[in-house]
C-alpha cells in the first residue's frame, strides 16, 4: 500500500499544474485581469507612439538598458530612438491580431501576433511577426526592457497595404 501511494505521489509531482500554462495569442477563452488589460493598452499606445515617431514618449517608456532585436540586428535604447527619430525605420502600422500577457511578479511578457507595415531604408516592408515585449514594473510603473521581432512563416493577413511579399 505504501508503494502505491509513493508511486502515485511521484507521478503527480511530475505533472505540471494546469494553472501554470502560458497564455498564447489567439488562445480560446483568454480573459485578462485588470493589470493585463493595462499592459495590453500600454503596448497598443507604444505602437501608436512608434508610428507617430514620438521619441519623447518612447524615451519615458523604454528602460535605459532596454534591448531591441530586429531581423537586421540588435541594439540598445539610444540607437532605437535615433533610428525612429531619423526615419531609418518608420513603424507605420502594426496590425495586432491577437495578444497575450504572462506575468511573473514584477515582470510581464507580452506576445503580439502582428503584421507590421514599416518603411525601412526608404522602402515599404510588410512582415508577419510575433513580437515579444518584456516589461518590468519599477516604482509602480511598467517600463519596456526588451522588444523582439520574430518573423512568422504564416502568410500576411493585412489587406489594403502595398501587398508586397514579406521583405527579408
Amino acid at each position: 500500500m505504501k508503494t502505491l501511494f509513493l508511486a502515485l505521489g511521484l507521478l503527480l509531482t511530475g505533472l505540471p499544474p494546469a494553472h501554470a500554462q502560458a497564455k498564447l495569442p489567439g488562445a480560446a477563452g483568454a480573459a485578462f485581469t485588470q493589470e493585463e488589460q493595462e499592459l495590453l493598452a500600454l503596448s497598443k499606445t507604444k505602437w501608436t507612439w512608434m508610428a507617430d515617431k514620438n521619441v519623447d514618449a518612447l524615451n519615458g517608456l523604454f528602460k535605459q538598458s532596454c534591448v531591441f532585436v530586429h531581423m537586421g540586428g540588435s541594439w540598445g535604447k539610444d540607437q532605437e530612438l535615433g533610428i525612429i527619430k531619423g526615419g531609418m525605420i518608420w513603424y507605420k502600422k502594426a496590425e495586432v491580431y491577437s495578444a497575450a500577457v504572462n506575468t511573473f511578479g514584477n515582470t510581464a511578457i507580452l506576445l503580439n501576433d502582428i503584421d507590421l507595415v514599416a518603411m525601412v531604408g526608404g522602402k515599404e516592408a510588410v512582415n508577419p511577426f510575433m513580437v515579444t515585449e518584456v516589461y518590468l514594473k519599477e516604482d509602480g510603473e511598467w517600463k519596456l526592457g526588451s522588444l523582439t521581432f520574430s518573423h512568422l512563416a504564416r502568410p500576411l493577413k493585412l489587406t489594403g497595404s502595398a501587398n508586397q511579399p514579406p521583405q527579408h
